[in-house]
C-alpha cells in the first residue's frame, strides 16, 4: 500500500544551520516512529516558505545514513496570508502495510499548530 507521512517543522532564522539542524531532527523522528527503511520511499517532497532560502532542506535527508539514493525535491509554499512564516513542510511517499490511522505525523517546534489533533498520539 502507498501511505503519505506528513511533517513539518518550523526555524526561528533563515541560516543553513538551523534549517538542516530542524529538518533533519524532522526528518529522524518521522523515520523512527514510522519505522522506515529508505528502500520503502518513493519520493520526498519538501516545501518551505518564502521567508526560507539560506539551504535546500533536502540536504538534512543526504545526511543520514542510507538515505542517499531516495528521490527529493524542494518547492516554494504557496504565500497563503497569515499562513505560519519560517516553515518547513514535508510529505513522504512510502510503501507500507501500516494502516491509515497508524501513520504517525510529525508536527515539531512551531508547526504544531498545523495539525493540533495530531498532536494526542
Amino acid at each position: 500500500m502507498v501511505r503519505g507521512i506528513r511533517g513539518a517543522t518550523t526555524v526561528s532564522q533563515n541560516n543553513i544551520d538551523e534549517i538542516i539542524v530542524k529538518t533533519k531532527e524532522m526528518f529522524e523522528e518521522m523515520i523512527e516512529k514510522n519505522h522506515l527503511q529508505p528502500e520503502q520511499v518513493a519520493q520526498v517532497i519538501i516545501t518551505v516558505t518564502h521567508d526560507i532560502d539560506a539551504a535546500f532542506p533536502a540536504r538534512a535527508l543526504r545526511m543520514i545514513d542510507g538515505w542517499m539514493y531516495v528521490p527529493v525535491m524542494c518547492a516554494l509554499e504557496i504565500p497563503v496570508p497569515n499562513s505560519l512564516p519560517m516553515c518547513i513542510r514535508v510529505m513522504m511517499t512510502v510503501n507500507t502495510a501500516t494502516e491509515q490511522q497508524e501513520i504517525e505525523h510529525v508536527y515539531l517546534h512551531g508547526a504544531q499548530v498545523l495539525r493540533p489533533d495530531l498532536q494526542v498520539k
